[in-house]
C-alpha cells in the first residue's frame, strides 16, 4: 500500500507524504502542482499550464519549464509517475477525494443543502463546520498571477457560500446575539457585500438592538452611494423598513418540520437549539486577498426571507421569469453524434458545481451550430430558463460585447430590473451570482473574444451549464477555471452528404450520387464551404450538380488544407465567384490588404497601403464591401474574416510581383511611422527628437489639429501599430520597426500599457541589434528601462538606462542623454536610491545648460523639488517647485503643470498646509483630466488627495479618492493597486 500523499489547496499550496511537509520548490513549481490540483482528477494539456504560469506571453523554453517542474514534483513527491501522470500532452494529478482539501470542501458542502433541505440543520451545520475548517489562510496563497487570481477569488465566493449558509441557520436557530459580532465582523472586511450586512441587521434587531440595525442600514446606503452610486437592493431596503415600523413577523424564527417518520435515525428538530450553535471561529481572509465583489442582489435563503412582508400570507409568490433564448435550430445540422455525446457527458449534476465546455475548432466548421443544436436538446434538463448571448468576439460588423453589457443583458433576462443594476462590473457578476442561485439555467455564449470576457459571466450557482464557442482555443479558461475543452473537426463523409441531402433535398442529390460525393470532398467536409456550395446549387436549379462539382475542381478548390485554421488555401472556389465580379482596381487593393497585420484598416492606412488618393481607396473599399469580401465595423474601419486573408494571400502570391508587395509594404510602413511621429511630437513636447527619412511618394500619413486627435488617433490604432512593429522588424524593415517604437512609447506609457509597451519596444530592440546603430540601441534601451521601471523590474530597467547612456555619450546626444538622467533618476526612486536620484536629477540640469529648452527644464526642476520633498526637505522642495511652476505656466502645459503641482500639494502636505496642499492636488487632478489618458497620474494624485483630506478629518472623502485610484490602477493592472487596496482597507470604520 502506497503512503498517504494529501494536498492542500485552501491556504497555502502544500502537500505532506504521510506526517512529512513536502518541499515542492520555487513558485512556478508550486503554481504547476495548484493548477494541476484545481483540475481535480481532470487532465490539463502543456499548453494550459504554459497559459497558467506565464499567461500571454510565454518563454521559448516554457515547455521545457513544464516539463522540467513536472519531473521535480515528482521527484519531491516520492511517488515516480504513480501521481502525476502523463495523459497524451496533458497531465493529471490521481489524488482521492478525501486527499485534496478542495474535493472535501466540496463534498462537505454537498451534503449540506440537503440536510437542511429535510430539517437536518444540526447535521447541515455540522457538515458546512467542518468544510470551513479546512481552510488554513487564502487560497493557493504563495502562487503568484493571473490565473491564481482568478481561481482564489472563486474559491472565496465558495467559501463565503458556505459560511452564509452556516450563520443563515444560526439565526433560522435563534443564536442572534452570538452571531452580531461575527457579522460585524465580516460587514467591516466586505462592506458592500449586502449578504451579511442584511444578515447582521436581522441579528440585531432580534437582539433588541434596532438602532444600531437602522444604523447598519444607513452606513451602507452611503457606502453605496460613494463606491458605486446605487441604492441598496430592494431586499435590504424591505428590511429597513420593516424594522423601522418595528415589525412583530420579524421576531419570528422559522419551525422546522424535521425529517420524515421513517427515517427515525436522524436527529429531529426538537433536538437542535441555538446552544448547539458555538461561535464560529473562523479566520477572515478578507486583508489578505481581494475582496469579493459586491453583492446588491436579495439573498434567495436568507433568514430575514422566512419573514419576508406579504400582503396575503397565503398568495402564492410571484414567479420568476423563465428565460427561454436559444436561437432556432439549424434545419440542416447533421451529424456529430459522438461530440453529443461527449459534451453531454460534462452535463452538472443539479447539486454538482457548475460547468463550463468550450467548443473550439477552426473557422467555418459549425461551432454555433452544434452549440445551438446540443443546447436545444438539453434544454429539458435546466428548468430555470436557458440563455443564449452573442459575445460578438470576432464579429465583422460590431465590436466586442464588454462584460459589463453582456452581465446587463443577462440579469435583466433573469428579470432584475434595469433601475436595480449597479454600475461596477464586479458588483454586476456578484449581483448575476446571486440570482443564479438555486437555480438551474443553461447560458449560451457565442463568439467569445477571450477568457476575460467570459469569466465574469460564470455562474457560482451550483447545477448550471456554460457553453462557449470561440475561435480562440481560451486555454486559459481551460487551466485557470477548469472549463471543458470540445473541438471540432469536419464532417465525415456520410455527415456531408446528408448536410446536402437536407438543403437540396433528396430526389436531387439521389440522382446524381457521383457528383454529390465530388463536391463533399472538393469541400474537404467542412459545414461552411458545403453549405456555400449548397446555397450556389439551390440557386442554379437548372444546372446539375455535376457543373458544379467541375467548377469547384478546375478552379483548385480542394479544401484539405482547411483542417488547421493556421494553413491558408481554403475555400478559393467558392470565393473567386465574388472575386472575378470586382473591377481591377478593387482586386489589387483586395490582394494588397492581406499585407496588412492588423485586426483592422483605416481608410487612408489603406489608401497608402495601394498608393491610391482619398476618394479612390474609399471608391474601391465601397466596392468590395458591397460584395461581401471586406466589412467595415466602423465608420472608416475596415476588417475581413480569415477566410478571406488566406484567400487573398494566396492571389496576392500568385499575382502581385515581389517588387510591387515591397513597395506597397514600405508604403504602408511610412504611412504609420509618419502619423505616428506626427502625433507623438504633439503630445510630448519635451522629449528629445528623432528623424526619419522621408516618406515613400503617395502616402497619405495622418495630420492632427489638437493633441486630442492626435490621442484618439493612438487609442484607436493602438492594436494596428503594435502589429506593425512586429510586422516590420520581420520584414526586414529594421529602420521603420525601432523609430514606430519610439513613436508609440510616450503614449503605450501615458496610458499604462505595459504590456504593450515592453513588446514593441523589444520588437524593436531586435532590429535595432540587427542594424549596429548605436543612437537606435541607446533610445530603445531607455525606453525599455522605462517600460521595465513600470513593471517593478528595476534591476532590468537599471541595466538598460545605463546601457543608454553609455550609448549618447558615445554618439554625442546631449539632449538624450539629458533625458536619460532623468530616466535614471525614476528608476533609482523606485529602489530607494533618492539621493542618487536627486543627483542624476542635478547632471540632467547641468546638462541642460542655461539655454535649454523651457519644458525641458520645467521638468527637471519639478523633479529636483520631487526628490528633495521625498527625502523630507520640503521647503527647499517648494523653491524648485515654485520655478517649475512658473515655466509650465508660460506655456499652459496642463500635463507639465499637473506633475508638477502634484509635487507641490506632496510638500506642501508633508509640511501640514494640508489646505494648500489640497488646492495643488485638485488643480493638478484637474490638469491630468483636462489632457486625457494620464490614468496612472490621476490615480497618484487621488491618493495624495485622500492623505490630506484624512489630515483634515475628512475621512469619508479619503476613503472615496482612494476607492476611486484602486479602481483606476485596477484597470491598468498597476502593481501599486495593491499597496492603495491595503490603504482603502485601513479607511473603512
Amino acid at each position: 500500500m502506497r503512503e498517504q500523499v494529501r494536498f492542500a489547496v485552501l491556504g497555502p499550496v502544500g502537500a505532506w507524504r504521510g506526517a512529512v511537509e513536502v518541499d515542492l520548490g520555487p513558485p512556478r513549481q508550486r503554481a504547476v502542482l495548484a493548477v494541476l490540483l484545481l483540475a481535480e482528477g481532470g487532465r490539463v494539456p502543456v499548453d494550459g499550464l504554459v497559459d497558467a504560469l506565464w499567461g500571454d506571453a510565454p518563454p521559448a523554453s516554457a515547455v521545457g519549464s513544464v516539463r522540467t517542474y513536472v519531473h521535480r514534483l515528482r521527484r519531491a513527491l516520492g511517488e515516480g509517475a504513480s501521481l502525476i501522470r502523463s495523459v497524451g500532452d496533458a497531465y493529471v494529478v490521481r489524488a482521492l477525494p478525501e486527499d485534496l482539501d478542495l474535493s472535501a470542501f466540496r463534498e462537505l458542502t454537498a451534503r449540506a443543502e440537503p440536510a437542511r433541505r429535510a430539517g437536518d440543520v444540526k447535521q447541515a451545520a455540522a457538515h458546512l463546520r467542518e468544510a470551513l475548517a479546512l481552510w488554513r489562510g487564502p487560497a493557493l496563497s504563495g502562487v503568484r498571477g493571473e490565473f491564481a487570481q482568478a481561481r482564489r477569488e472563486q474559491l472565496e465566493t465558495l467559501r463565503l457560500s458556505a459560511l452564509e449558509s452556516l450563520l443563515a441557520i444560526r439565526l433560522d436557530l435563534g443564536g442572534h446575539a452570538q452571531a452580531v459580532p461575527e457579522l460585524a465582523a465580516l460587514v467591516a472586511g466586505r462592506p458592500l457585500d449586502e449578504r451579511f450586512r442584511e444578515m447582521l441587521m436581522l441579528a440585531l434587531y432580534r437582539s433588541g438592538r434596532q438602532s444600531a440595525a437602522l444604523q447598519t442600514y444607513t452606513e451602507a446606503r452611503t457606502l453605496l452611494a460613494e463606491e458605486l452610486g446605487v441604492d441598496p437592493a430592494p431586499a435590504l431596503q424591505r428590511l429597513y423598513e420593516r424594522i423601522l415600523r418595528a415589525d412583530p413577523a420579524l421576531l419570528a424564527v422559522p419551525r422546522y418540520e424535521g425529517p420524515a417518520p421513517e427515517a427515525p435515525s436522524r436527529a429531529t428538530p426538537t433536538d437542535v437549539t441555538a446552544a448547539d450553535m458555538t461561535p464560529l471561529d473562523l479566520p477572515s481572509f478578507g486583508t489578505t486577498t481581494a475582496a469579493p465583489p459586491a453583492d446588491p442582489g436579495p439573498r434567495i435563503d436568507s433568514a430575514a426571507q422566512h419573514a419576508a412582508p406579504t400582503a396575503n400570507p397565503t398568495a402564492p409568490a410571484s414567479p420568476r421569469p423563465v428565460p427561454a433564448q436559444l436561437p432556432s435550430d439549424l434545419p440542416g445540422f447533421v451529424g456529430r453524434q459522438a461530440q453529443l455525446d461527449q459534451a453531454s457527458a460534462l452535463i452538472p449534476e443539479a447539486d454538482a458545481p457548475s460547468a463550463t465546455v468550450v467548443i473550439g475548432g477552426s473557422a467555418g466548421v459549425g461551432k454555433t451550430a452544434f452549440a445551438v443544436h446540443w443546447a436545444r436538446r438539453i434544454a429539458p434538463r435546466f428548468p430555470d430558463g436557458q440563455l443564449y448571448l452573442n459575445l460578438r468576439g470576432f464579429d465583422p460588423v460590431g465590436a466586442p460585447v464588454p462584460p459589463a453589457q453582456a452581465l446587463r443583458t443577462l440579469l435583466e433576462a433573469l428579470g432584475v430590473a434595469p433601475r436595480e443594476l449597479p454600475q461596477d462590473q464586479d458588483a454586476l457578476a456578484a449581483r448575476l451570482r446571486t440570482v443564479l442561485t438555486g437555480r438551474r439555467v443553461l447560458i449560451l455564449l457565442d463568439n467569445a473574444r477571450d477568457a476575460g470576457q467570459i469569466r465574469p459571466l460564470l455562474p457560482g450557482a451550483p447545477g448550471c451549464l456554460v457553453i462557449v464557442t470561440s475561435r480562440n482555443r481560451l486555454g486559459g479558461l481551460v487551466a485557470v477555471d477548469g472549463a471543458h475543452p470540445l473541438r471540432l473537426d469536419v464532417l465525415t463523409a456520410r455527415e456531408g452528404h446528408d448536410l446536402l441531402l437536407r438543403r437540396l433535398g433528396a430526389a436531387r442529390v439521389a440522382a446524381e450520387p457521383q457528383a454529390v460525393r465530388q463536391i463533399v470532398e472538393l469541400c474537404a467536409r467542412l459545414p461552411l464551404a458545403l453549405a456555400i456550395a449548397a446555397a450556389r446549387a439551390a440557386d442554379r436549379t437548372a444546372f446539375p450538380l455535376a457543373s458544379l462539382a467541375e467548377e469547384l475542381a478546375e478552379g483548385h478548390g480542394s479544401l484539405d488544407a482547411f483542417t488547421d485554421a493556421d494553413q491558408a488555401a481554403d475555400v478559393r472556389a467558392v470565393m473567386s465567384w465574388s472575386y472575378h465580379a470586382l473591377s481591377p482596381g478593387a482586386a489589387r487593393l483586395f490582394r494588397l490588404l492581406v499585407l496588412h497585420p492588423g485586426p483592422d484598416v483605416s481608410l487612408s492606412a489603406a489608401a497608402s497601403l495601394a498608393g491610391l488618393g482619398i476618394a479612390a481607396a474609399r471608391g474601391l473599399l465601397a466596392e468590395l464591401v458591397h460584395t461581401h469580401l471586406v466589412d467595415e465595423p466602423a465608420p472608416g474601419r475596415y476588417a475581413w474574416h480569415d477566410l478571406l486573408r488566406a484567400y487573398a494571400a494566396e492571389l496576392s502570391a500568385g499575382t502581385d510581383s515581389p517588387g510591387e508587395v515591397t513597395a506597397a509594404r514600405r508604403r504602408m510602413f511610412d504611412h504609420y511611422l509618419h502619423s505616428a511621429y506626427g502625433a507623438a511630437r504633439l503630445m510630448d513636447l519635451t522629449r528629445d527628437r528623432i528623424v526619419p527619412a522621408e516618406p515613400s511618394p503617395q502616402v497619405r500619413a495622418e495630420s492632427y489639429p489638437t493633441p486630442q486627435r492626435a490621442l484618439a488617433w493612438f487609442e484607436a490604432e493602438r492594436a494596428v501599430l503594435v502589429a506593425v512593429v512586429r510586422e516590420a522588424s520581420a520584414c526586414g524593415f529594421d529602420v521603420h520597426a525601432w523609430q514606430l517604437a519610439w513613436c508609440v512609447e510616450h503614449h503605450f506609457g501615458r496610458q499604462g500599457l505595459w504590456h504593450e509597451l515592453g513588446v514593441t519596444l523589444r520588437t524593436a530592440l531586435e532590429s535595432a541589434e540587427r542594424l549596429g546603430d548605436p543612437s537606435a540601441l541607446a533610445h530603445i534601451h531607455r525606453g525599455l528601462a522605462q517600460a521595465e521601471s513600470y513593471a517593478k523590474r528595476t534591476g532590468d530597467a537599471r541595466a538598460h538606462i545605463e546601457r543608454a547612456i553609455e550609448l549618447f555619450a558615445k554618439v554625442g546626444d546631449v539632449l538624450a542623454l539629458t533625458e536619460s538622467h532623468r530616466q535614471l533618476s525614476v528608476v533609482l526612486e523606485v529602489q530607494g536610491d533618492l539621493e542618487g536620484a536627486l543627483e542624476h536629477h542635478r547632471q540632467a540640469l547641468e546638462l541642460l545648460g542655461p539655454d535649454g529648452e523651457v519644458r525641458l527644464r520645467s521638468w527637471i526642476l519639478n523633479g529636483l523639488g520631487w526628490y528633495h520633498s521625498l527625502l523630507g526637505r520640503h521647503r527647499e522642495a517648494l523653491v524648485f517647485c515654485a520655478a517649475a511652476l512658473e515655466l509650465a505656466r508660460t506655456h499652459d502645459d496642463d500635463y507639465t503643470l499637473g506633475h508638477v503641482l502634484n509635487s507641490i500639494g506632496h510638500a506642501q502636505h508633508h509640511l501640514g498646509a494640508h489646505d494648500e496642499a489640497v488646492a495643488a492636488l485638485e488643480e493638478a487632478l484637474a490638469r491630468f483630466r483636462r489632457v486625457g489618458g494620464v490614468p496612472w497620474a490621476e490615480a497618484h494624485t487621488l491618493a495624495s488627495l485622500a492623505d490630506s483630506r484624512l489630515a483634515l478629518g475628512q475621512p469619508e472623502r479619503a476613503r472615496a479618492l482612494v476607492g476611486e485610484a484602486v479602481r483606476i490602477l485596477d484597470r491598468l493592472g498597476h502593481p501599486d493597486s495593491e499597496v492603495l487596496r491595503g490603504k482603502l482597507a485601513a479607511l473603512r470604520p
